[in-house]
């Protein structure tokens, strides 16, 4: 049994205060109100990874339940991915590539495009741009959905349609057609014009009403604005089956099939934020291939290079690649990072993908996917769970008062952080989005770490509620 309780060893816990005290003197950490440091939200300093644990300063290790922000597939120091990326430091680190190429960069492409998403009769996807992070992806697609057409004359199309309660990222492009207050709100006066339609979101169905008749609700709403709106707009963005900063919500493949339809019939482009639910997480490679479709822009991130590096793909098709072909600069697509297609990312990313295919890693999802059901199911039934859900390997449990979806925790409680505070004592890392605990753990998680974050979860749910 692997060592999750109370650090003893005095050097180490004084290490690890120290290492406390460095940190807040001079860092200021993401996503993080830092006035909650270091009493009220703990700061947990990081001595290495193992697997799919994360070993503190201080000698505790902590189960990471959501894989490092979703980006760790295969367990932190995987060997393989940390082989080729030593390799390829040793080779050539960095080179422009604008009028240069590498192998890792092209490599990398051709193994992307032959595994996307592929729809029966439609153009597959065939070129790659390269950019650092997921956001940075999601600002270059929203850019060649504009400009492309742009390129064509048809200057009236400058609006996107983005669906209510999604997340895209935090550059100010991601942002106009994300609809998640806690990130917009503050910027919204900086952001483009985005219209938002309402979201499949199976837990927003009306009672009796299944999650498919919900999403084909949702796309009613979605094709009478095209049809007030479709001359106006270049592109639809959205986060296939899961949205997940939006708190892990998830909808019926059937909206994607009739987005898809949509967008075809009044010539708007579908940009597919993959960026977190990509490369396994929800049962397949990609989502879009629950729902047979394939979009003209794919946005890839996070697990690309198995959670070792930052690193992002845009996919698109060969028409939207044409599009920009002209003697003219100006027409061309000139987004540029100093980055773009680093050679040790694309290295980490290669050696990735042939994990999935050594480790037959999807396929053995599935069979963990279904032991984490049989888990999560006795955590569903607490009368303090709203909801249960889960896509592969992502679980949610929605926590309300009484159950009660209508009647959350009031914020002042804060709930989500309580549990958030009781798995970390008890050796998880279970970050909360609001008052939603979900599980999202590396693929490497065995039958003893899940019992662990089963019988962590339920005690943290009842922990935190006791009091609300």
């Amino acid at each position: 049994m692997d060592d999750v309780g109370p650090a003893h060893d005095p050097a180490m816990i004084a290490e690890a205060d120290a290492w406390r005290s460095r940190d807040l003197a001079v860092l200021w950490h993401p996503c993080t109100q830092m006035r909650e440091h270091p009493h009220e939200l703990p700061l947990v300093p990081i001595a290495s990874g193992e697997g799919a644990w994360l070993v503190g300063r201080d000698g505790r290790r902590y189960l990471d339940a959501v894989s490092s922000w979703w980006t760790n597939l295969f367990g932190h120091a995987e060997p393989r991915i940390a082989a080729a990326i030593g390799a390829q430091a040793c080779s050539l680190e960095q080179v422009i590539l604008a009028g240069f190429s590498h192998a890792p960069a092209v490599e990398l492409a051709e193994k992307l495009l032959a595994i996307a998403p592929r729809e029966p009769g439609r153009e597959p996807l065939a070129k790659v741009f390269y950019a650092d992070n997921g956001s940075a992806g999601v600002e270059v697609a929203l850019k060649m959905a504009f400009h492309w057409f742009r390129n064509r004359g048809e200057d009236r199309r400058t609006k996107f349609v983005a669906l209510e309660n999604g997340y895209h990222g935090e550059t100010l492009g991601a942002l106009a057609v994300g609809d998640v207050p806690l990130y917009r709100r503050v910027y919204a006066p900086l952001l483009a014009e985005c219209l938002f339609t309402p979201s499949p979101d199976a837990y927003l169905a009306a009672p009796g009403e299944s999650a498919e008749e919900c999403a084909r609700r949702a796309a009613g709403a979605l094709e009478a604005l095209l049809d007030a709106h479709g001359g106006e707009v270049c592109a639809m963005i959205l986060e296939p089956l899961v949205q997940c900063a939006g708190g892990m919500r998830m909808h019926h493949p059937l909206y994607l099939q009739l987005a898809r339809k949509l967008c075809d019939a009044h010539g708007v482009f579908l940009i597919a934020d993959e960026i977190a639910v990509g490369f396994g997480r929800t049962g397949t490679l990609f989502a879009c291939e629950q729902a047979g479709i394939q979009p003209d822009l794919l946005c890839l991130s996070k697990g690309l290079t198995g959670g070792f590096l930052p690193l992002a793909a845009v996919l698109a098709t060969q028409a939207l690649y044409d599009g920009f072909l002209d003697e003219s600069r100006e027409r061309a697509f000139l987004h540029s990072h100093s980055y773009t297609g680093n050679p040790i990312a694309c290295a980490a990313a290669l050696a990735s993908l042939r994990v999935f295919e050594e480790d037959q890693v999807v396929a053995r999802n599935r069979g963990t996917a279904a032991r984490m059901a049989a888990l999560a199911a006795p955590i569903g039934e607490l009368p303090q769970v709203a909801d249960l859900r889960q896509a592969g390997m992502i679980v949610a449990f929605e926590l309300a008062r009484d159950g009660d979806r209508r009647t959350p925790f009031e914020p002042g409680l804060r709930v989500g952080l309580r549990a958030y505070r009781a798995a970390l004592e008890r050796g998880v890392v279970l970050r909360p989005l609001g008052d939603i605990l979900y599980w999202m753990p590396p693929y490497c998680v065995d039958e003893e770490q899940l019992a662990l974050l089963a019988r962590t979860t339920r005690e943290a749910i009842l922990e935190a509620t006791a009091c609300a």
